[in-house]
């Protein structure tokens, strides 16, 4: 296990790989199902999820819902990056074996947040403006930021494609009331 991947006993600044996963159409798929059915089908999608993660390095952070945090240390963010495909193929692949048309859309993000043990319970954590990146990354399959994106050798860049999402115009700051 990398150093990064232990639970430090304090919090600290550490650059980490950051993804954020969701599964499409969960709702859709959920409505009608038993609540004890839908409990038990999660607990085996997060086992499911958590050694897909665990596998490629990195460490399953959190849930929430059918949703998931995970990040890896920075001498791993390469290999959870490559990691990615096969992660989405396989999760994939998982909802289609239990007849959901599911789907997981992951967003990949590196940079430097704050990690350790966070409320009473003293739980892991990450907490910074970089994981506010990650979580609002635009994907409908994988996503990856130009952080993330550096992170792979030359050779794992050629299994990518730059897509530049389109302009969004806001409200400058003169401009609000």
């Amino acid at each position: 296990m990398s150093k990064s991947l232990s639970s430090p006993a304090v919090r600290s600044e550490q650059p980490l790989l950051i993804v954020f996963a969701d599964i499409t159409r969960f709702q859709h798929n959920a409505r009608g199902t038993p609540d004890t059915a839908l409990a038990d089908l999660m607990d085996a999608y997060y086992r499911f999820a958590e050694a897909q993660i665990a596998g490629s390095g990195g460490r399953l952070v959190k849930f929430m819902g059918d949703a998931f945090l995970a990040t890896w240390p920075e001498d791993r963010a390469a290999a959870g990056v490559a990691a990615l495909q096969s992660v989405k193929q396989n999760i994939d692949a998982w909802w289609a074996g239990k007849g959901w048309d599911s789907r997981v859309v992951i967003k990949a993000h590196f940079g430097t947040v704050v990690a350790g043990p966070f409320g009473v319970e003293g739980r892991f954590d990450v907490i910074g403006n970089e994981v506010n990146i990650a979580a609002t990354l635009p994907a409908r399959t994988i996503a990856m930021s130009p952080e993330a994106f550096r992170c792979l050798g030359a050779a794992e860049r050629k299994e990518w494609k730059k897509h530049t999402a389109q302009v969004v115009y806001i409200p400058g700051e003169d401009s609000r009331p």
